[in-house]
Formats: C-alpha cells, sequence, structure tokens
C-alpha cells in the first residue's frame, strides 16, 4: 500500500464524503425533512464517520489513527440502523434506502479492511506516523 500523505486521499474518506452526500439529499426532501431530530441525528453520524477519519489520520500514530477509524465505523453502523427507521417511516423509498444502505455497508467493509491493516498487515510499530 502506498503511502497517504493528506486524508483527502483516503479511499474511505471519500466513500464517508459521498455516503454524507447521500443521506443529506435524502434528508432534505419530504417528510423527512421536518423530522429535525432524526434528520440531524443520521446527517450527525454520517458527518462523524468522515470526521473521525481525517481527525484519525492527522493524529499521527498507527494505534491513534485505528482507534478513530473504530470510531467512525461505530457511527457507520448508527446510519445504517438509522436508514431502517426512514424505510419504516416511508420517509425514504425501497430503492434510496437499498442504495444508502449498500453505501455504508461497503464503506463499513472499507474501514474494517483499513483496520486490520493497521493493526496486522505492515509490520511497522503502532507509534509510527501513517
Amino acid at each position: 500500500m502506498a503511502k497517504i500523505e493528506r486524508f483527502e486521499d483516503i479511499k474511505a474518506w471519500g466513500m464517508a464524503k459521498d455516503l454524507v452526500m447521500v443521506i443529506y439529499r435524502l434528508s432534505g426532501k419530504g417528510s423527512f425533512s421536518q423530522d429535525f431530530a432524526l434528520k440531524d441525528q443520521i446527517r450527525r453520524a454520517s458527518v462523524s464517520v468522515m470526521s473521525n477519519i481525517a481527525e484519525g489520520f492527522e493524529r499521527g500514530s498507527k494505534a491513534e489513527f485505528a482507534r478513530f477509524l473504530r470510531i467512525a465505523k461505530g457511527s457507520c453502523g448508527e446510519v445504517r440502523s438509522q436508514l431502517y427507521v426512514l424505510l419504516d417511516l416511508d420517509y425514504v423509498k425501497r430503492e434510496e434506502f437499498l442504495l444508502a444502505k449498500a453505501k455504508a455497508e461497503d464503506l463499513s467493509k472499507a474501514l474494517s479492511g483499513f483496520i486490520n491493516y493497521l493493526v496486522h498487515g505492515s509490520g511497522r510499530s503502532a507509534s509510527e506516523k501513517v
């Protein structure tokens, strides 16, 4: 794996950014846009994924980065769980739900792979800068 110089170069960060855009588009229309608590919660969770990837990278150590990636993965699960609420409340169409859920699942898998790489795959010490 090539050395990543900026968090913007991280594939999972780009995937998280895409997920944020999907969530913001879904939450800005129809009756969902009027459910302020749920709209705020799912938006915050999606932005949390993206933000934790960036913050973890900027911490400068593999151990810290892996910890923040785990937090990001948790937030990604939160988004997926909330998507079911949106579907059950008829705030989104089934096709929209499936697209957003697939994006969140793919992102979660990418985060798992990256965590595994950081923790087990490189042979470098945990304190070495990523």
